[in-house]
């Protein structure tokens, strides 16, 4: 509430005095009429009589309500101006301070390791698909040399008839081919034939892959071998047999007929074999497999 002290002169004397209660207010108070200009008085603007019996001059106090709720709304604002301008002025500040030496190593590893993690899986499913390439390959092969097979077995029994018939009397008059009769031409040609057939089906059987037996000796808990038949990407689990004094982890891989670099991951180390040739040196040595 504020309120204004004028004298019986009209001179404003005090103005804009904030006051909780005026009804506490000292002095001589002149006295109401009626107890209705006393409530028309709370209801309206508070105003206040008193003289002052030293000088003999009247004052009079008008007090005017103010509310609060216009300023506080402004207040608020002005408040939430400044605080936004002190974020403002602080995050400049903040995004200038310099890194530490800690941050940047960590900043530069997490960004390395991501690479990383991204060149990992760009490869592995580059190695799917170039397993799901090799079986459709190995199917193709197996059911080529069944046909293969199916084509020797008939290729022998003709081989077996020209045999049969170059063996009986060559009538007189027969025709000859290169100084041999039609007969034992015909045999010639079809045991030529059966060679090289068996020669493919032999190539064929190089082509494809082959169990080939791996293990490992000694005290451990998990073996894993790697090497470049699959690109060092993923390798394979040994299994453990114990056999009292020592444990053997064995495996059996599918290989082709090739010469295989090889190593060993005993828990989570790198080690070699003796029981296979080694080759390369120092941290490129590696055991070397070959499978013929």
């Amino acid at each position: 509430m504020e309120c204004n002290v004028v004298s019986t002169a009209g001179k404003t004397v005090f103005t804009r005095i904030k006051m909780k209660n005026v009804d506490r207010i000292h002095g001589n108070m002149a006295g109401w009429s009626s107890v209705v200009d006393h409530q028309r008085l709370r209801k309206s603007n508070r105003v206040s009589f008193w003289k002052n019996p030293k000088h003999h001059v009247s004052w009079r106090v008008c007090c005017t309500p103010v509310s609060l709720e216009g300023e506080l709304p402004s207040i608020q604002s002005k408040n939430f101006v400044k605080d936004e301008e002190s974020e403002f002025d602080d995050s400049p500040e903040e995004a200038q301070q310099p890194l530490s030496s800690d941050e940047l190593k960590a900043l530069l590893a997490d960004t390395e390791r991501s690479k990383l993690i991204k060149k990992l899986s760009e490869a592995n499913q580059h190695n799917r698909f170039l397993k799901r390439q090799l079986q459709t390959t190995e199917n193709s092969l197996s059911s080529f040399k069944s046909e293969l097979a199916t084509m020797e077995l008939e290729f022998q029994a003709l081989v077996n008839l020209a045999e049969e018939i170059a063996n009986y009397s060559i009538p007189d008059g027969s025709r000859k081919i290169k100084g041999k009769y039609v007969q034992s031409h015909l045999l010639s040609r079809l045991e030529a034939v059966q060679e090289k057939l068996k020669e493919q089906i032999k190539d064929l059987d190089a082509a494809q892959p082959k169990e080939v037996p791996l293990f490992w000796s000694g005290v451990a808990e998990s073996v894993q071998i790697m090497g470049s038949f699959d690109g060092w990407s993923e390798g394979e689990h040994l299994s453990p047999e114990y056999t009292g004094s020592y444990t053997m982890f064995t495996a059996t891989l599918m290989l082709r007929p090739g010469r295989y670099e090889i190593k060993f991951l005993v828990d989570g180390e790198w080690q070699l074999s003796p029981k296979f040739p080694t080759v390369g040196e120092g941290l490129m040595q590696n055991n070397l497999l070959i499978v013929e």
